[in-house]
């Protein structure tokens, strides 16, 4: 088992000196143990995983009192949350440890890394049932906790805030066309537009997460275990650790205009909530709208920034509804082999038969990244996704326009996931309102030749009439 040993050579807090015990009451900050990486420890081991953890109230407003995550390898002692930072790609981290190319000791040197933009702190901050998946003081690391970093702490943000330039072929195709104009401020001659971006890891407190799921905490804890192959025993063992890192996708934010203005409910707010479809988004699949709409809604929040608003796009790695991109083509696959061919009329049925649930993005949690800006109206909710409406809504934040994709922007094989989706309870708008029965049943995708066949069988599709 490893040995754990305080910063500078002092003792364990549970053995320190007068003098070092005045030191810790007089900033309220704890001296910091440091583990020896040189063992593996388990965390079912006692004095191994969060014997004397550094106290956390989630929901305090204030940074100090609710006090920092505390979750990398150097402070197993005093760790207050389960987990790993980086989501999935802590195995990386793993692997450069194991090729002798990171030193699993090296702490991040985090002095040129404050946020380019003011984000909060909001009321929404300090609300659970508002913010219970992200940490909204995760950006403010070098701010809030740096007594904790200069004391020797290794306490890594969960949130980082930047600007960029983003550069769309659509935008350029929408200059040519007359359907944006550049300003120089917002938008360039070149097509390239000026953004504000946060990219966020996720951060759960385990209690709100149950609330929001409709289930105990100990059920919640006991599925993820289980459905994780025992990944993190202290699901299980460490009931009174309440914060988890999982290890799973994050999400960024887009902002174009000035983040301040977010909060106003006078000043207009364009926003979308888009999940990740690497197919479309990347590559230009037309199975489904997801890149067409995507590059939709930076149009139109370009054009409210320009407008003297502000335009937000959040982008979750949500990949495949959650369920992945393999689970993803292998339903393409059934879509496009089942009997009569690929239909709206089965589109939902076919991921169901491969995955046994139709969705697993479950939008109790989406709202958090709104909350966190400090998001409380929106004027244009540019989805036509109930789940996704619905889940703002109950949560507070008023949606005055919802706007639906352009038909002439949807794919002729999307044709049979627009058409379904709006039958089935998707805000249908002026655009496809006329979407009954009738037409879920007659529209049909393209079919592709699967045993051998390189052509396809089909090129066309039928389309919904207007």
């Amino acid at each position: 088992m490893s040995t754990v040993q305080p910063a500078n050579g002092a003792l364990s807090p549970r053995h320190i000196s007068k003098k070092q015990k005045k030191e810790q009451d007089d900033d309220g900050i704890p001296v910091p143990e440091i583990t020896n990486l040189d063992y593996v420890n388990l965390t079912t081991h006692p004095d191994a995983f969060g014997v004397d953890p550094v106290p956390i109230s989630w929901g305090h407003p204030d940074a100090m009192i609710r006090g920092p995550v505390i979750c990398t390898v150097r402070h197993m002692s005093q760790r207050n949350a389960i987990g790993a930072h980086s989501g999935s790609y802590c195995i990386y981290t793993g692997l450069a440890v194991a090729a002798g190319k990171l030193n699993p000791e090296y702490v991040p040197n985090l002095k040129l890394t404050s946020p380019v933009v003011k984000i909060g702190p909001h009321k929404a901050w300090s609300d659970p049932k508002k913010i219970g998946s992200i940490d909204p003081f995760g950006h403010l690391t070098t701010d809030c906790y740096s007594g904790y970093l200069n004391k020797g702490f290794d306490i890594r943000p969960t949130i980082a805030v930047t600007k960029a330039h983003i550069d769309l072929p659509e935008c350029r195709e929408a200059i040519a066309s007359g359907r944006l104009k550049p300003d120089g401020k917002i938008l360039m001659p070149t097509g390239q537009s000026i953004v504000s971006k946060a990219a966020i890891e996720p951060v759960w407190y385990l209690p709100e997460i149950a609330r929001r799921f409709g289930c105990t905490e100990s059920m919640l804890r006991q599925s993820i275990f289980r459905m994780t192959n025992g990944m993190y025993p202290e699901l299980i063992t460490r009931p009174d650790i309440k914060i988890f890192l999982p290890p799973i996708g994050g999400l960024t934010i887009y902002i174009w205009g000035d983040p301040d203005t977010i909060p106003d409910e006078d000043i207009e707010l364009s926003c979308r909530v888009h999940d990740e479809c690497n197919g479309s988004d990347v590559f230009g699949s037309d199975i489904c709208t997801c890149r067409p709409y995507l590059t939709h809604a930076i149009e139109e929040a370009i054009k409210t920034a320009q407008r003297g608003g502000c335009g937000i796009v959040i982008y979750f790695r949500k990949e495949g509804r959650s369920l992945g991109e393999v689970t993803k083509y292998l339903v393409y696959n059934t879509r496009k082999r089942q009997e009569g061919g690929d239909s709206a009329e089965n589109y939902f049925r076919c991921t169901e038969e491969v995955a046994g649930v139709q969705d697993t993005r479950f939008q109790a949690l989406m709202p958090d990244p709104l909350h966190f800006l400090g998001v409380t109206k929106i004027h244009n909710f540019i989805s036509m996704s109930d789940m996704k409406y619905n889940a703002i809504v109950n949560t507070g934040i008023k949606i005055v326009n919802r706007v639906e994709i352009p038909k002439d922007l949807v794919p002729s094989d999307a044709q049979v996931e627009i058409t379904a989706k709006v039958f089935h309870g998707y805000n249908a708008g002026e655009a496809y309102k006329n979407i009954d029965e009738k037409e879920l049943k007659k529209t049909v995708g393209r079919e592709y030749g699967y045993n051998g066949d390189a052509e396809e069988k089909k090129e066309e599709v039928a389309v919904v009439q207007d």
